[in-house]
């Protein structure tokens, strides 16, 4: 009777063990799905579609020399881009003058929020700044 009392518990324990180490390996498969979502949701805003090739090297120049050239650089080729990039740089254009001109900063940012819609890229760096700007 003891060897089936020992031979049961055995049984127990090792089904036990084998249970923990499924639960173990679907958190750990959880965690690593969590992690590829959030590496997913970062945006390159580089890699964005909309700037066209030949304004890149003006608008790197441009973010150089500072807000001025900015808006200068938005006035002039502004026209030429599109979503989802022109969101991008109209967001960073925001961050650049919200300290000299909050009003122009609130206003460009409520034209790029009615426009950008739930699934663009831009979509998570416009909710994080909504507080911001509003």
């Amino acid at each position: 009777m003891t060897k089936l009392i020992t031979v049961l518990i055995i049984v127990v324990a090792l089904y036990g063990g084998w249970r923990l180490f499924l639960y173990w390996e679907k958190v750990k498969n959880e965690q690593e799905t969590a992690k590829k979502q959030e590496a997913a949701a970062i945006v390159d805003p580089n890699s964005l579609p909309g700037l066209p090739r030949n304004l890149e090297a003006s608008f790197q120049a441009a973010q150089r020399q500072g807000a001025p050239a900015m808006k200068q650089w938005l006035k002039n080729f502004g026209p030429m881009l599109q979503d989802p990039r022109k969101a991008w740089i109209e967001l960073d254009y925001c961050a650049l003058i919200a300290r000299e001109d909050p009003a122009e900063a609130r206003r460009l940012f409520a034209a790029v929020k009615e426009r950008t819609p739930a699934s663009s890229p831009v979509w998570d760096r416009v909710k994080k700044l909504e507080k911001t700007y509003e």
